[in-house]
């Protein structure tokens, strides 16, 4: 079949300004809850808890609390970044960066990944170097402070949690919170089993599960914002599915150069060209159709170009393998 450039408009867009694709299968729109006070307030009680938590992993010569401080304050930069990441998406597109920053918020979730690993390497060194020779613990402070670190780590996921299935971003930080509270719980659990049987390995096995528990929270997060970097298409929507919707409307004859991408980690784009023969423009027809992508499949931002198909010159993008 042959496709026809000329007849219908090149450039024939369908726009969902409601921007209702998002990663894991919710739509929202531009006024959606504003999580800087969440940010702020989880950073702050973070930065504290890791100070507290250096400071008495030092005096009680605990490796599960400095290990644990090190996990959090990479949750404090993660914070951060996750916090950057949601200002810059907000800011307005410009003649420059026409799609504006909102893919700031991928490379802030892999970037928060990656920090994440790193912490992981480190702890786990340490946790081994400790097993070769145990120490004695103040299992008393320790505790004490890991009990503070649920209450904390408790309350900041508290604040994540109503985003959390809206915003990779927020979700990353909602799954670092709760994990740190069960891991906070873990350290006050092992500190009271080496009070009553003063089996001091089980400090530096406890950092080495925590290593084991950040690694399970982060390897999720770090597949889906390596994916979304690379313009994979979101996980939880269905290519064969897109394509069988668009291919089974009415008057449309063929389906090509389908793409599905992350705009950021809220909001999904798509663009493709619909063969529809003897088609004329029908805004109203297009509006229709970018409507039930973002219901159906929360794509967002829809651009389809039509063709009739009667063009003696082939569209060069039709095979598959053309990108």
């Amino acid at each position: 079949m042959t496709h026809d450039h000329d007849h219908v408009s090149c450039d024939t867009h369908a726009h969902s300004h409601a921007h209702g694709g998002n990663l894991l299968g919710h739509g929202h729109s531009h006024g959606e809850i504003n999580y800087n006070r969440a940010f702020a307030i989880g950073v702050g009680l973070n930065l504290t808890f890791v100070v507290i938590e250096v400071v008495f992993g030092l005096f009680a010569n605990s490796l599960a609390l400095l290990a644990d401080a090190g996990h959090n304050f990479s949750d404090v930069l993660g914070l951060l970044l996750a916090w950057g990441a949601s200002v810059l998406g907000n800011r307005r597109p410009s003649a420059r960066r026409t799609y504006g920053l909102r893919r700031s918020s991928i490379l802030a979730a892999l970037l928060n990944s990656l920090i994440l690993l790193i912490a992981i390497v480190m702890i786990a060194w340490e946790a081994i170097g400790r097993l070769i020779h145990p120490d004695a613990v103040a299992t008393g402070t320790v505790m004490i402070v890991a009990s503070i670190g649920v209450v904390i780590n408790s309350a900041t996921a508290l604040l994540f949690m109503g985003g959390k299935e809206h915003d990779l971003n927020i979700r990353g930080a909602y799954l670092h919170m709760a994990a740190d509270a069960a891991i906070s719980l873990g350290v006050v659990v092992g500190a009271f089993m080496i009070s009553i049987t003063s089996w001091v390995w089980i400090d530096p096995l406890l950092s080495l599960l925590i290593a084991v528990a950040i690694g399970i929270a982060t390897w999720r997060l770090l597949r889906q914002s390596l994916d979304l970097s690379l313009d994979a298409v979101p996980e939880q929507i269905d290519l064969t599915a897109v394509r069988s919707f668009l291919g089974q409307l009415p008057g449309v004859a063929e389906v090509h150069d389908l793409h599905i991408w992350a705009i950021s980690t809220t909001e999904t784009a798509l663009t493709v060209h619909l063969v529809k023969p003897e088609a004329t423009v029908d805004d109203d027809w297009l509006a229709e159709i970018s409507e039930d992508l973002r219901q159906q499949f929360q794509i967002g931002h829809a651009t389809i170009q039509i063709e009739n198909g009667v063009s003696k010159v082939p569209c060069k993008l039709a095979p598959d393998h053309v990108v």
